[in-house]
């Protein structure tokens, strides 16, 4: 695939995408006001997460698109030393509201279930922080359109520690209460960290594994669906169902 195909490839998948998350986010804001009060504090969670990961994806894939229109060339080093800009700054945000979007699955999945938080969860959440001051580093060098190893692995492993760490409770628990949504969720959650630890690994030597994002995406925006249809749809009665 040539670089142009590629650019409108991503600038079209990038505008859908952002369209996509966004009309969910808003309609499951306007459709809470009107729901049970059962389940309110699950779906408030909900609505958070996706508002924050809607966010900074405006800011990551938002700011992309905005560098191909103003014609800037997204490799690496493409911004002097010192200097920050459009692309380095979306990536930054989206880092930074990925990082939220996960402890608040956390919590999404303490309300699901009727749990307490514990030590591991606690940890879960403790690598949130630990993401976000590696983050201030200058090493992450945000000036640059394809992250630097190895902080790229640095800043990501704490990431990818709750993603999984929370995958690894939601299936638990949603297998035992025989919740297909959740199951759903929680092999999603497995399906974008299968396409992103390439990206996290290979992209500097690769640049082509960067199209592994969309896949990833897609999953994100599968679980905010399998969401929607469960707790924003009718009644908005939890039905669980058999696996």
């Amino acid at each position: 695939m040539d670089e142009t195909a590629r650019m409108w490839m991503e600038i079209t998948f990038n505008i859908a995408y952002l369209i996509t998350v966004w009309g969910l986010v808003v309609v499951m804001a306007q459709r809470h006001r009107f729901l049970p009060i059962e389940q309110k504090s699950l779906r408030a969670y909900i609505i958070g997460a996706f508002a924050l990961l809607a966010l900074g994806d405006t800011g990551h894939v938002g700011f992309r698109v905005l560098a191909y229109a103003r014609g800037e060339m997204l490799t690496a080093n493409a911004v002097p030393a010192g200097q920050v800009g459009l692309v380095g700054l979306g990536a930054l945000a989206t880092a930074i509201t990925v990082t939220f979007f996960y402890m608040l699955v956390v919590y999404i999945w303490k309300e699901r279930f009727g749990k307490t938080l514990g030590a591991f969860e606690g940890f879960l959440l403790a690598m949130g922080i630990v993401r976000l001051v590696i983050m201030l580093f200058p090493q992450n060098e945000w000036n640059n359109t394809v992250p630097p190893q190895p902080w790229s692995l640095y800043r990501n492993l704490p990431l990818v520690v709750q993603g999984l760490g929370v995958a690894f409770l939601i299936l638990r628990d949603a297998i035992r209460a025989h919740d297909r949504a959740f199951v759903g969720i929680g092999i999603s959650i497995l399906v974008s960290y299968a396409f992103y630890t390439p990206v996290i690994l290979f992209v500097q030597v690769a640049p082509m594994v960067g199209m592994l994002m969309i896949p990833k995406t897609l999953a994100y925006v599968a679980i905010a669906i399998i969401a929607f249809q469960k707790l924003f749809r009718g009644q908005g009665k939890w039905v669980a169902q058999t696996v």
